[in-house]
């Protein structure tokens, strides 16, 4: 508009030049030498009028042009990346705790039909199980003892090459001179690969809300993060945020990531997506502590009624939710100290998701399905999961420390705590940290002896705790890191978004060692050299159903678990990140 306004004035100037020098042309022999300076001033006026013209025009247009983008500004980072992926003694030996005392009574009572009755649901369950039928018959069969479902299995897995690409892109809008608006949008997937469900054969590939971002799933964009900020509420130190939490890659996780603070919890307890609102304030305008904050953190990380057929009337999950602080006590640039300590009410045995129900479970669980599927032997039917029962409470607590020096050294510890508070309660694979004890009882037809969970075998309170030390040193183009965690039996953090793919470092129940080297291309690209090894313990690390086993019982096979166990595992990758 204004540059079309600037033509029009420019050319009725002009034409007003032109039909006042057309009319000097036929007059001019009566001009005098004063009328002709008139005419040069007058023309030079208009050159003059032009160009402060133009000038305007350029400088109307940028401002139309900057405000126009002011109102979302999107940048974002790209990262390939080859993994060489090496697993050793993964062993699988499944079997679940059952009530033989329970057995034995129903079976006495000819509740399961007669032995001697070869279409009976005992004379089937004890043909198809022969040595189960001699301890049966011996008295063998007493307390609770666990019935394995299938022969055990070990093997060493390599995956020599695993490709996967990660773009994010980051939404910022400003609403208001007090009010913003931040997203991340994110894509992450294998290479040949856009599914978006994986074959449920660890906790890792069960793909669920919380973890979709850190989780290869497909070419799509899913919304990692959306939330407002309303800071400075009533001229005062204290604001509002309400949305898709950022909260992944926290402190101090950003030093392997190679980016500033990705986001507001503890990294070394949350790496979890869910949704809800953070109430903060900065302390630092009362105490005159550079960035020292406090924030109450409420979110919801399980919806139990909506979307489970609640219109059926036999929901007995209930809504999980979340809440607690979270204190910056330092953050002056160079010192970081931080506190956490939140709650999670209603935790239940799973969570909403989509997997590929593995045929090695179909045998057991489906022996029907698993006849059909037999003819289809690379065929996994997909299917919806959501959880049984609410099995208990948790609580975390950590305290992270971080320090950059003058020199460019950055190095960090943190210490995690958690608890799980069971109630008693468990499901197909087991309660708060304890496994499931099943009875036996009659399908709907009586004509066959199902094992359906009763209760927990333990329903106390069981404490874990983690470390997680890490340096970072100025190396020859660019830096060089050595990281180290370590985690107790019953360490539960939430981090199982972190995206490596073995599974969550930090939620490793037993060892893992990291070491990298970061080449700097230039300062919006880096080249990113690393190993790591793991040692694992315990099983089950990064969920809190079931009780953790010693992997190395479970590898000599004196005890049981019903996902395939990791011993030791290290993978060598390579990455090129390009941010934009």
């Amino acid at each position: 508009m204004h540059t079309l306004i600037s033509l029009l004035v420019a050319n009725a100037l002009m034409l007003s030049a032109s039909a006042y020098a057309n009319d000097v042309d036929i007059q001019r022999d009566s001009l005098n030498k004063t009328d002709a300076q008139k005419i040069a001033e007058l023309k030079q006026q208009l050159v003059d009028i032009n160009d402060e013209l133009d000038d305007i025009n350029n400088r109307v247009d940028k401002n139309e042009r900057h405000t126009a983008l002011d109102r979302i500004e999107i940048t974002g980072d790209f990262r390939t990346k080859v993994h060489s992926l090496h697993y050793q003694d993964v062993t699988w030996n499944p079997a679940i705790n059952v009530d033989f005392n329970d057995f034995g009574a129903k079976a006495m009572s000819g509740e399961f039909g007669m032995p001697d009755d070869a279409n009976s649901p005992l004379a089937k369950m004890m043909a198809a199980n022969p040595n189960l039928a001699t301890a049966f018959q011996n008295g063998q069969l007493q307390g609770n003892l666990p019935y394995v479902l299938s022969p055990k299995s070990v093997q060493d897995i390599d995956n020599d090459l695993y490709y996967t690409t990660r773009l994010r892109l980051n939404l910022k809008a400003k609403v208001w001179d007090n009010v913003s608006f931040a997203g991340r949008l994110s894509m992450f997937k294998n290479w040949g690969d856009s599914t978006g469900v994986q074959v449920f054969d660890s906790w890792r590939s069960f793909t669920m809300d919380g973890t979709n971002s850190g989780n290869p799933s497909g070419d799509w964009l899913r919304v990692e993060r959306a939330y407002f900020d309303w800071k400075n509420i009533n001229g005062s130190p204290l604001y509002l945020s309400i949305g898709r939490r950022p909260s992944t890659y926290g402190p101090p996780t950003q030093y392997r990531e190679n980016e500033k603070r990705g986001g507001t919890p503890s990294g070394h307890l949350v790496n979890f997506n869910f949704d809800g609102a953070t109430m903060g304030y900065h302390l630092s305008d009362i105490t005159g502590v550079e960035g020292q904050v406090v924030r109450f953190c409420y979110g919801q990380g399980f919806e139990s009624q909506w979307g489970n057929g609640e219109m059926f009337g036999d929901i007995v999950t209930k809504d999980t939710h979340l809440g607690g602080f979270n204190i910056d006590v330092v953050n002056d640039g160079k010192n970081f100290l931080q506190l956490t300590l939140f709650g999670a009410k209603d935790v239940n045995d799973g969570f909403k998701g989509t997997m590929a129900f593995p045929t090695q479970l179909a045998e057991i669980f489906a022996p029907t399905m698993y006849q059909d599927m037999q003819k289809f032997e690379d065929f996994n039917f997909v299917t919806r999961v959501q959880p049984s029962d609410v099995i208990g409470d948790m609580f975390l607590g950590g305290i992270g420390f971080a320090r950059e020096e003058d020199n460019d050294v950055k190095w960090f510890v943190s210490g995690g705590w958690t608890r799980a508070d069971g109630n008693g309660n468990a499901g197909m694979f087991g309660g708060m940290l304890t496994d499931a004890v099943f009875e036996a009882q009659l399908n709907a037809e009586s004509s066959e002896i199902i094992m359906m969970p009763s209760a927990a075998e333990e329903n106390d309170a069981k404490d874990g705790y983690g470390i997680y030390v890490g340096v970072q040193i100025p190396a020859p183009y660019g830096k060089v890191g050595l990281e180290y965690n370590y985690g107790s039996e019953y360490w539960t953090p939430f981090t199982q978004a972190q995206d490596d793919p073995i599974g969550s470092k930090l939620a490793t129940r037993g060892h893992v060692a990291e070491a990298y080297y970061m080449f700097d291309i230039n300062p919006r690209m880096f080249i990113k050299l690393a190993g790591l090894y793991y040692d694992f313990e315990y099983t089950g690390s990064g969920t809190p159903v079931g009780k953790p086993q010693k992997v190395d019982d479970v590898v000599a096979g004196t005890a049981y678990s019903m996902l395939p166990v990791v011993d030791t595992a290290y993978d060598v990758n390579a990455s090129l990140t390009v941010n934009f």
